[in-house]
């Protein structure tokens, strides 16, 4: 009976957040948010504006250190083993590799805004 009165409760929570979030945004509507761009670009203007490299580069640096921190993330459960040699020198190695390549774009002023 628990068990039927749960399932009931969830699926009648889930079915009101489910119909006021599709009749909330409906009841203001403006100009701005009825445009298909909401990222303020003039969708009636050309489509092929120059964009800036230095986005996509600022982009990857992110993605970047996004990855590394996916990568350590599994570290502090693998303190559980018994030797720690082996997930250490992989994250210090791993670390190693992505300072010396932030290093070299630091370097090759690759995180330069400015031309």
């Amino acid at each position: 009976m628990n068990t039927m009165l749960i399932l009931l409760v969830n699926i009648t929570l889930a079915m009101a957040l489910i119909s006021v979030a599709f009749w909330l945004p409906h009841l203001n509507i403006y100009t701005e948010k009825a445009n298909p761009y909401e990222c303020g670009f003039d969708p009636m203007s050309s489509a092929r504006l120059p964009f800036s490299m230095k986005f996509f580069l600022v982009a990857i640096t992110f993605l970047l250190f996004d990855l590394e921190i996916a990568l350590l993330l599994p570290l502090p459960w693998a303190m559980q083993f018994p030797s720690m040699k082996t997930p250490v020198t992989m994250a210090f190695t791993l670390i190693t590799i992505l300072a010396l390549g932030l290093a070299y774009e630091w370097t090759q002023k690759g995180l330069e805004w400015t031309e």
